[in-house]
């Protein structure tokens, strides 16, 4: 059996606009993108996630490299949960 690889790119060129972009070959259901530490960015509800669309995120911070991370969840088709945790 293949590893599952992690569905999604994160593309920090453009701060403080982020863009989480699904790579993978299957709709993503659920997805939510939590900031924990410091900074901000606005709430947003769980959404799908198709293969090819991406998620602008707007996130505020002193030094989001040294205080805070993401974390992204999301649901496969099978119902199967995951995280995924992303550094600045």
């Amino acid at each position: 059996m293949e590893p599952y690889r992690v569905p999604f790119e994160f593309d920090r060129s453009t701060p403080p606009r982020y863009r989480l972009r699904n790579v993978g070959a299957e709709p993503l259901r659920g997805v939510t993108v939590t900031l924990v530490g410091s900074g901000m960015m606005p709430a947003g509800l769980p959404r799908v996630m198709w293969p090819g669309s991406e998620l602008e995120l707007l996130i505020r911070g002193d030094d989001l490299a040294r205080d805070a991370i993401l974390v992204i969840r999301w649901m496969r088709p099978n119902g199967d949960d995951y995280l995924w945790r992303v550094a600045f």
